[in-house]
């Protein structure tokens, strides 16, 4: 391979998708003089451009769908358990996806509040006046710490080692989940598991298994094939390679660059037709109707005691913390602010649990997900938002009798690499002090089924170690420091 020298620019390759970070683009000069309010138009016009433009259609419509391992469960369940208006919150969430999509221009989620959602779900006497009262409150007191700035006092605070506690914990459950929907018939309405899955059938293991062979495949264990794809087209091997050598790294290419989420996705909704082919029959045209909720005292306090205490703080960890953090490792220089992310988490909620809407947070499994399966700009959550808000203004609550045919094991399998890609962002713990307070925090979060309580272990954990290590050349101050 000849020598290239670094002072001279090279000639890119067309077939290459170049690199791109639109935090660091600046709009065009312009020539001609405007008016403020002109050029501040024009910025915003640009920036949303940017955020929302596709490094591949084929690869963002496939990270839309890496979300929905977890979305799909938890919404059917609260609108078959609790009765829970899925067209309007299809219709909120999907608006959410497409603003969050071009506010930050990377796949920022858009999830259930879990904690609310397994309190609504396992638990009587807490039904939709109950949930939206939590996710009010919720949201109210997100909003307050965003715009009060202690939000991001909160996430200087917090030892890195603690973050990626909580992100393998979160990532853990969710693989464990994965495989017990696989192995196991699930009823969502009642959160219960009915028996072993049978090995045959539209929904059985043989199918599951299928279908996590052929994501490998495609997708392999992130994208190193795609980077050493790459690396030879550039030093010019496909120069000098035969034509059967070049018709097998053309059928490489093809297979790696097959969309395997949406595929699955589109596999299931098909097996959910074939399923119970009567279904049809339930489906009625419009959206529902969207009215306001009424909320009495004693629902506020159901809903602040048993759904918002224990929500907060996985909120402030896993839908701000975790994300800024997972955000920055996965997109260098497009680092979020704690600040923003909390003020739009808490935007979300304060205005759509008035609706009935789902109450909605970010969350690090969503983001995970979305870029295991190749989303990488605001354009993947922006397609999975009109999609929603289509099928919300088009199908409305019906759309539950569809979803409740959908082969569940399949949809085991989407949020098993989504739980898998979040807890391998923990992996550069660089000392063993840093990986034993993160094997902690984890340790008791999902033994305990608490992020709040991995997180308290955690803290102690870390802050016993700086301690045992102090010394009087150190300030004191470095003991409450994040991790380096």
């Amino acid at each position: 391979m000849e020598s290239q020298d670094p002072q001279i620019p090279q000639k890119k390759d067309p077939q290459i998708p170049q690199p791109h970070n639109h935090a660091l683009q600046t709009p065009p000069t312009e020539t001609t003089h405007h008016s403020p309010l002109f050029s501040c138009a024009a910025n915003f016009a640009y920036k949303m451009k940017a955020n929302l433009g596709f490094r591949s259609k084929c690869a963002e419509l496939n990270g839309a769908m890496g979300d929905l391992g977890t979305y799909i469960p938890i919404v059917l369940a609260l609108t078959l358990a609790d009765g829970l208006n899925l067209g309007t919150t299809l219709i909120f969430t999907g608006v959410y996806n497409i603003i969050t999509g071009a506010i930050y221009g990377v796949p920022m989620p858009v999830q259930p509040m879990k904690a609310i959602a397994a309190v609504a779900i396992s638990g009587t006497g807490f039904g939709v006046p109950e949930i939206m009262a939590a996710g009010i409150i919720t949201g109210g007191v997100l909003f307050v710490l965003g715009v009060t700035g202690l939000m991001q006092l909160v996430y200087k605070l917090i030892p890195l080692s603690v973050v990626r506690g909580i992100q393998l914990a979160q990532g853990l459950s969710f693989a464990l989940t994965a495989v017990k929907y696989v192995r196991t018939v699930q009823n969502f309405s009642k959160s219960k598991s009915m028996g072993n899955r049978p090995w045959l059938g539209l929904d059985g293991l043989v199918l599951a298994i299928v279908c996590a062979c052929f994501i490998v495949t495609v997708n392999g264990a992130g994208e190193e094939m795609e980077h050493t794809d790459e690396r030879e087209t550039t030093n010019g091997h496909d120069e000098e390679e035969s034509p059967n050598t070049r018709k097998r790294r053309n059928l490489r290419n093809f297979i790696f660059s097959l969309p395997s989420a949406f595929l699955i996705f589109l596999l299931g909704v098909v097996l959910a037709f074939i399923r119970n082919p009567k279904v049809v029959n339930d489906i009625k045209f419009g959206p529902s109707s969207i009215e306001v909720v009424k909320i009495s005292k004693h629902e506020w306090k159901e809903g602040f005691i048993k759904g918002a205490i224990p929500q907060l703080p996985l909120s402030i960890l896993n839908s701000v913390v975790a994300v800024c953090k997972l955000s920055s490792d996965l997109f260098p220089g497009r680092d979020f602010s704690p600040t923003s992310l909390s003020v739009t988490v808490g935007l979300m909620n304060v205005i759509g649990c008035w609706f009935g809407a789902m109450p909605s947070c970010h969350g690090a499994g969503g983001l995970a997900g979305q870029y295991k399966f190749g989303g990488r700009s605001g354009g993947c959550v922006a397609i999975l938002g009109t999609a929603k808000l289509i099928l919300g203004l088009v199908l409305g609550t019906s759309l539950a009798k569809i979803l409740n045919q959908f082969p569940v094991g399949v949809l085991g399998v989407l949020l098993l690499f989504a739980g898998i890609e979040l807890a391998m962002a923990s992996r550069d713990m660089n000392t063993k002090e840093e990986s034993f307070v993160m094997l902690t925090c984890t340790a008791v979060s999902l033994v305990g089924s608490s992020a709040a309580l991995g997180f308290v272990c955690g803290i102690v954990a870390h802050l016993l170690l700086r301690l045992r290590n102090f010394s009087k050349d150190q300030p004191r101050s470095t003991i409450w420091m994040r991790d380096p």
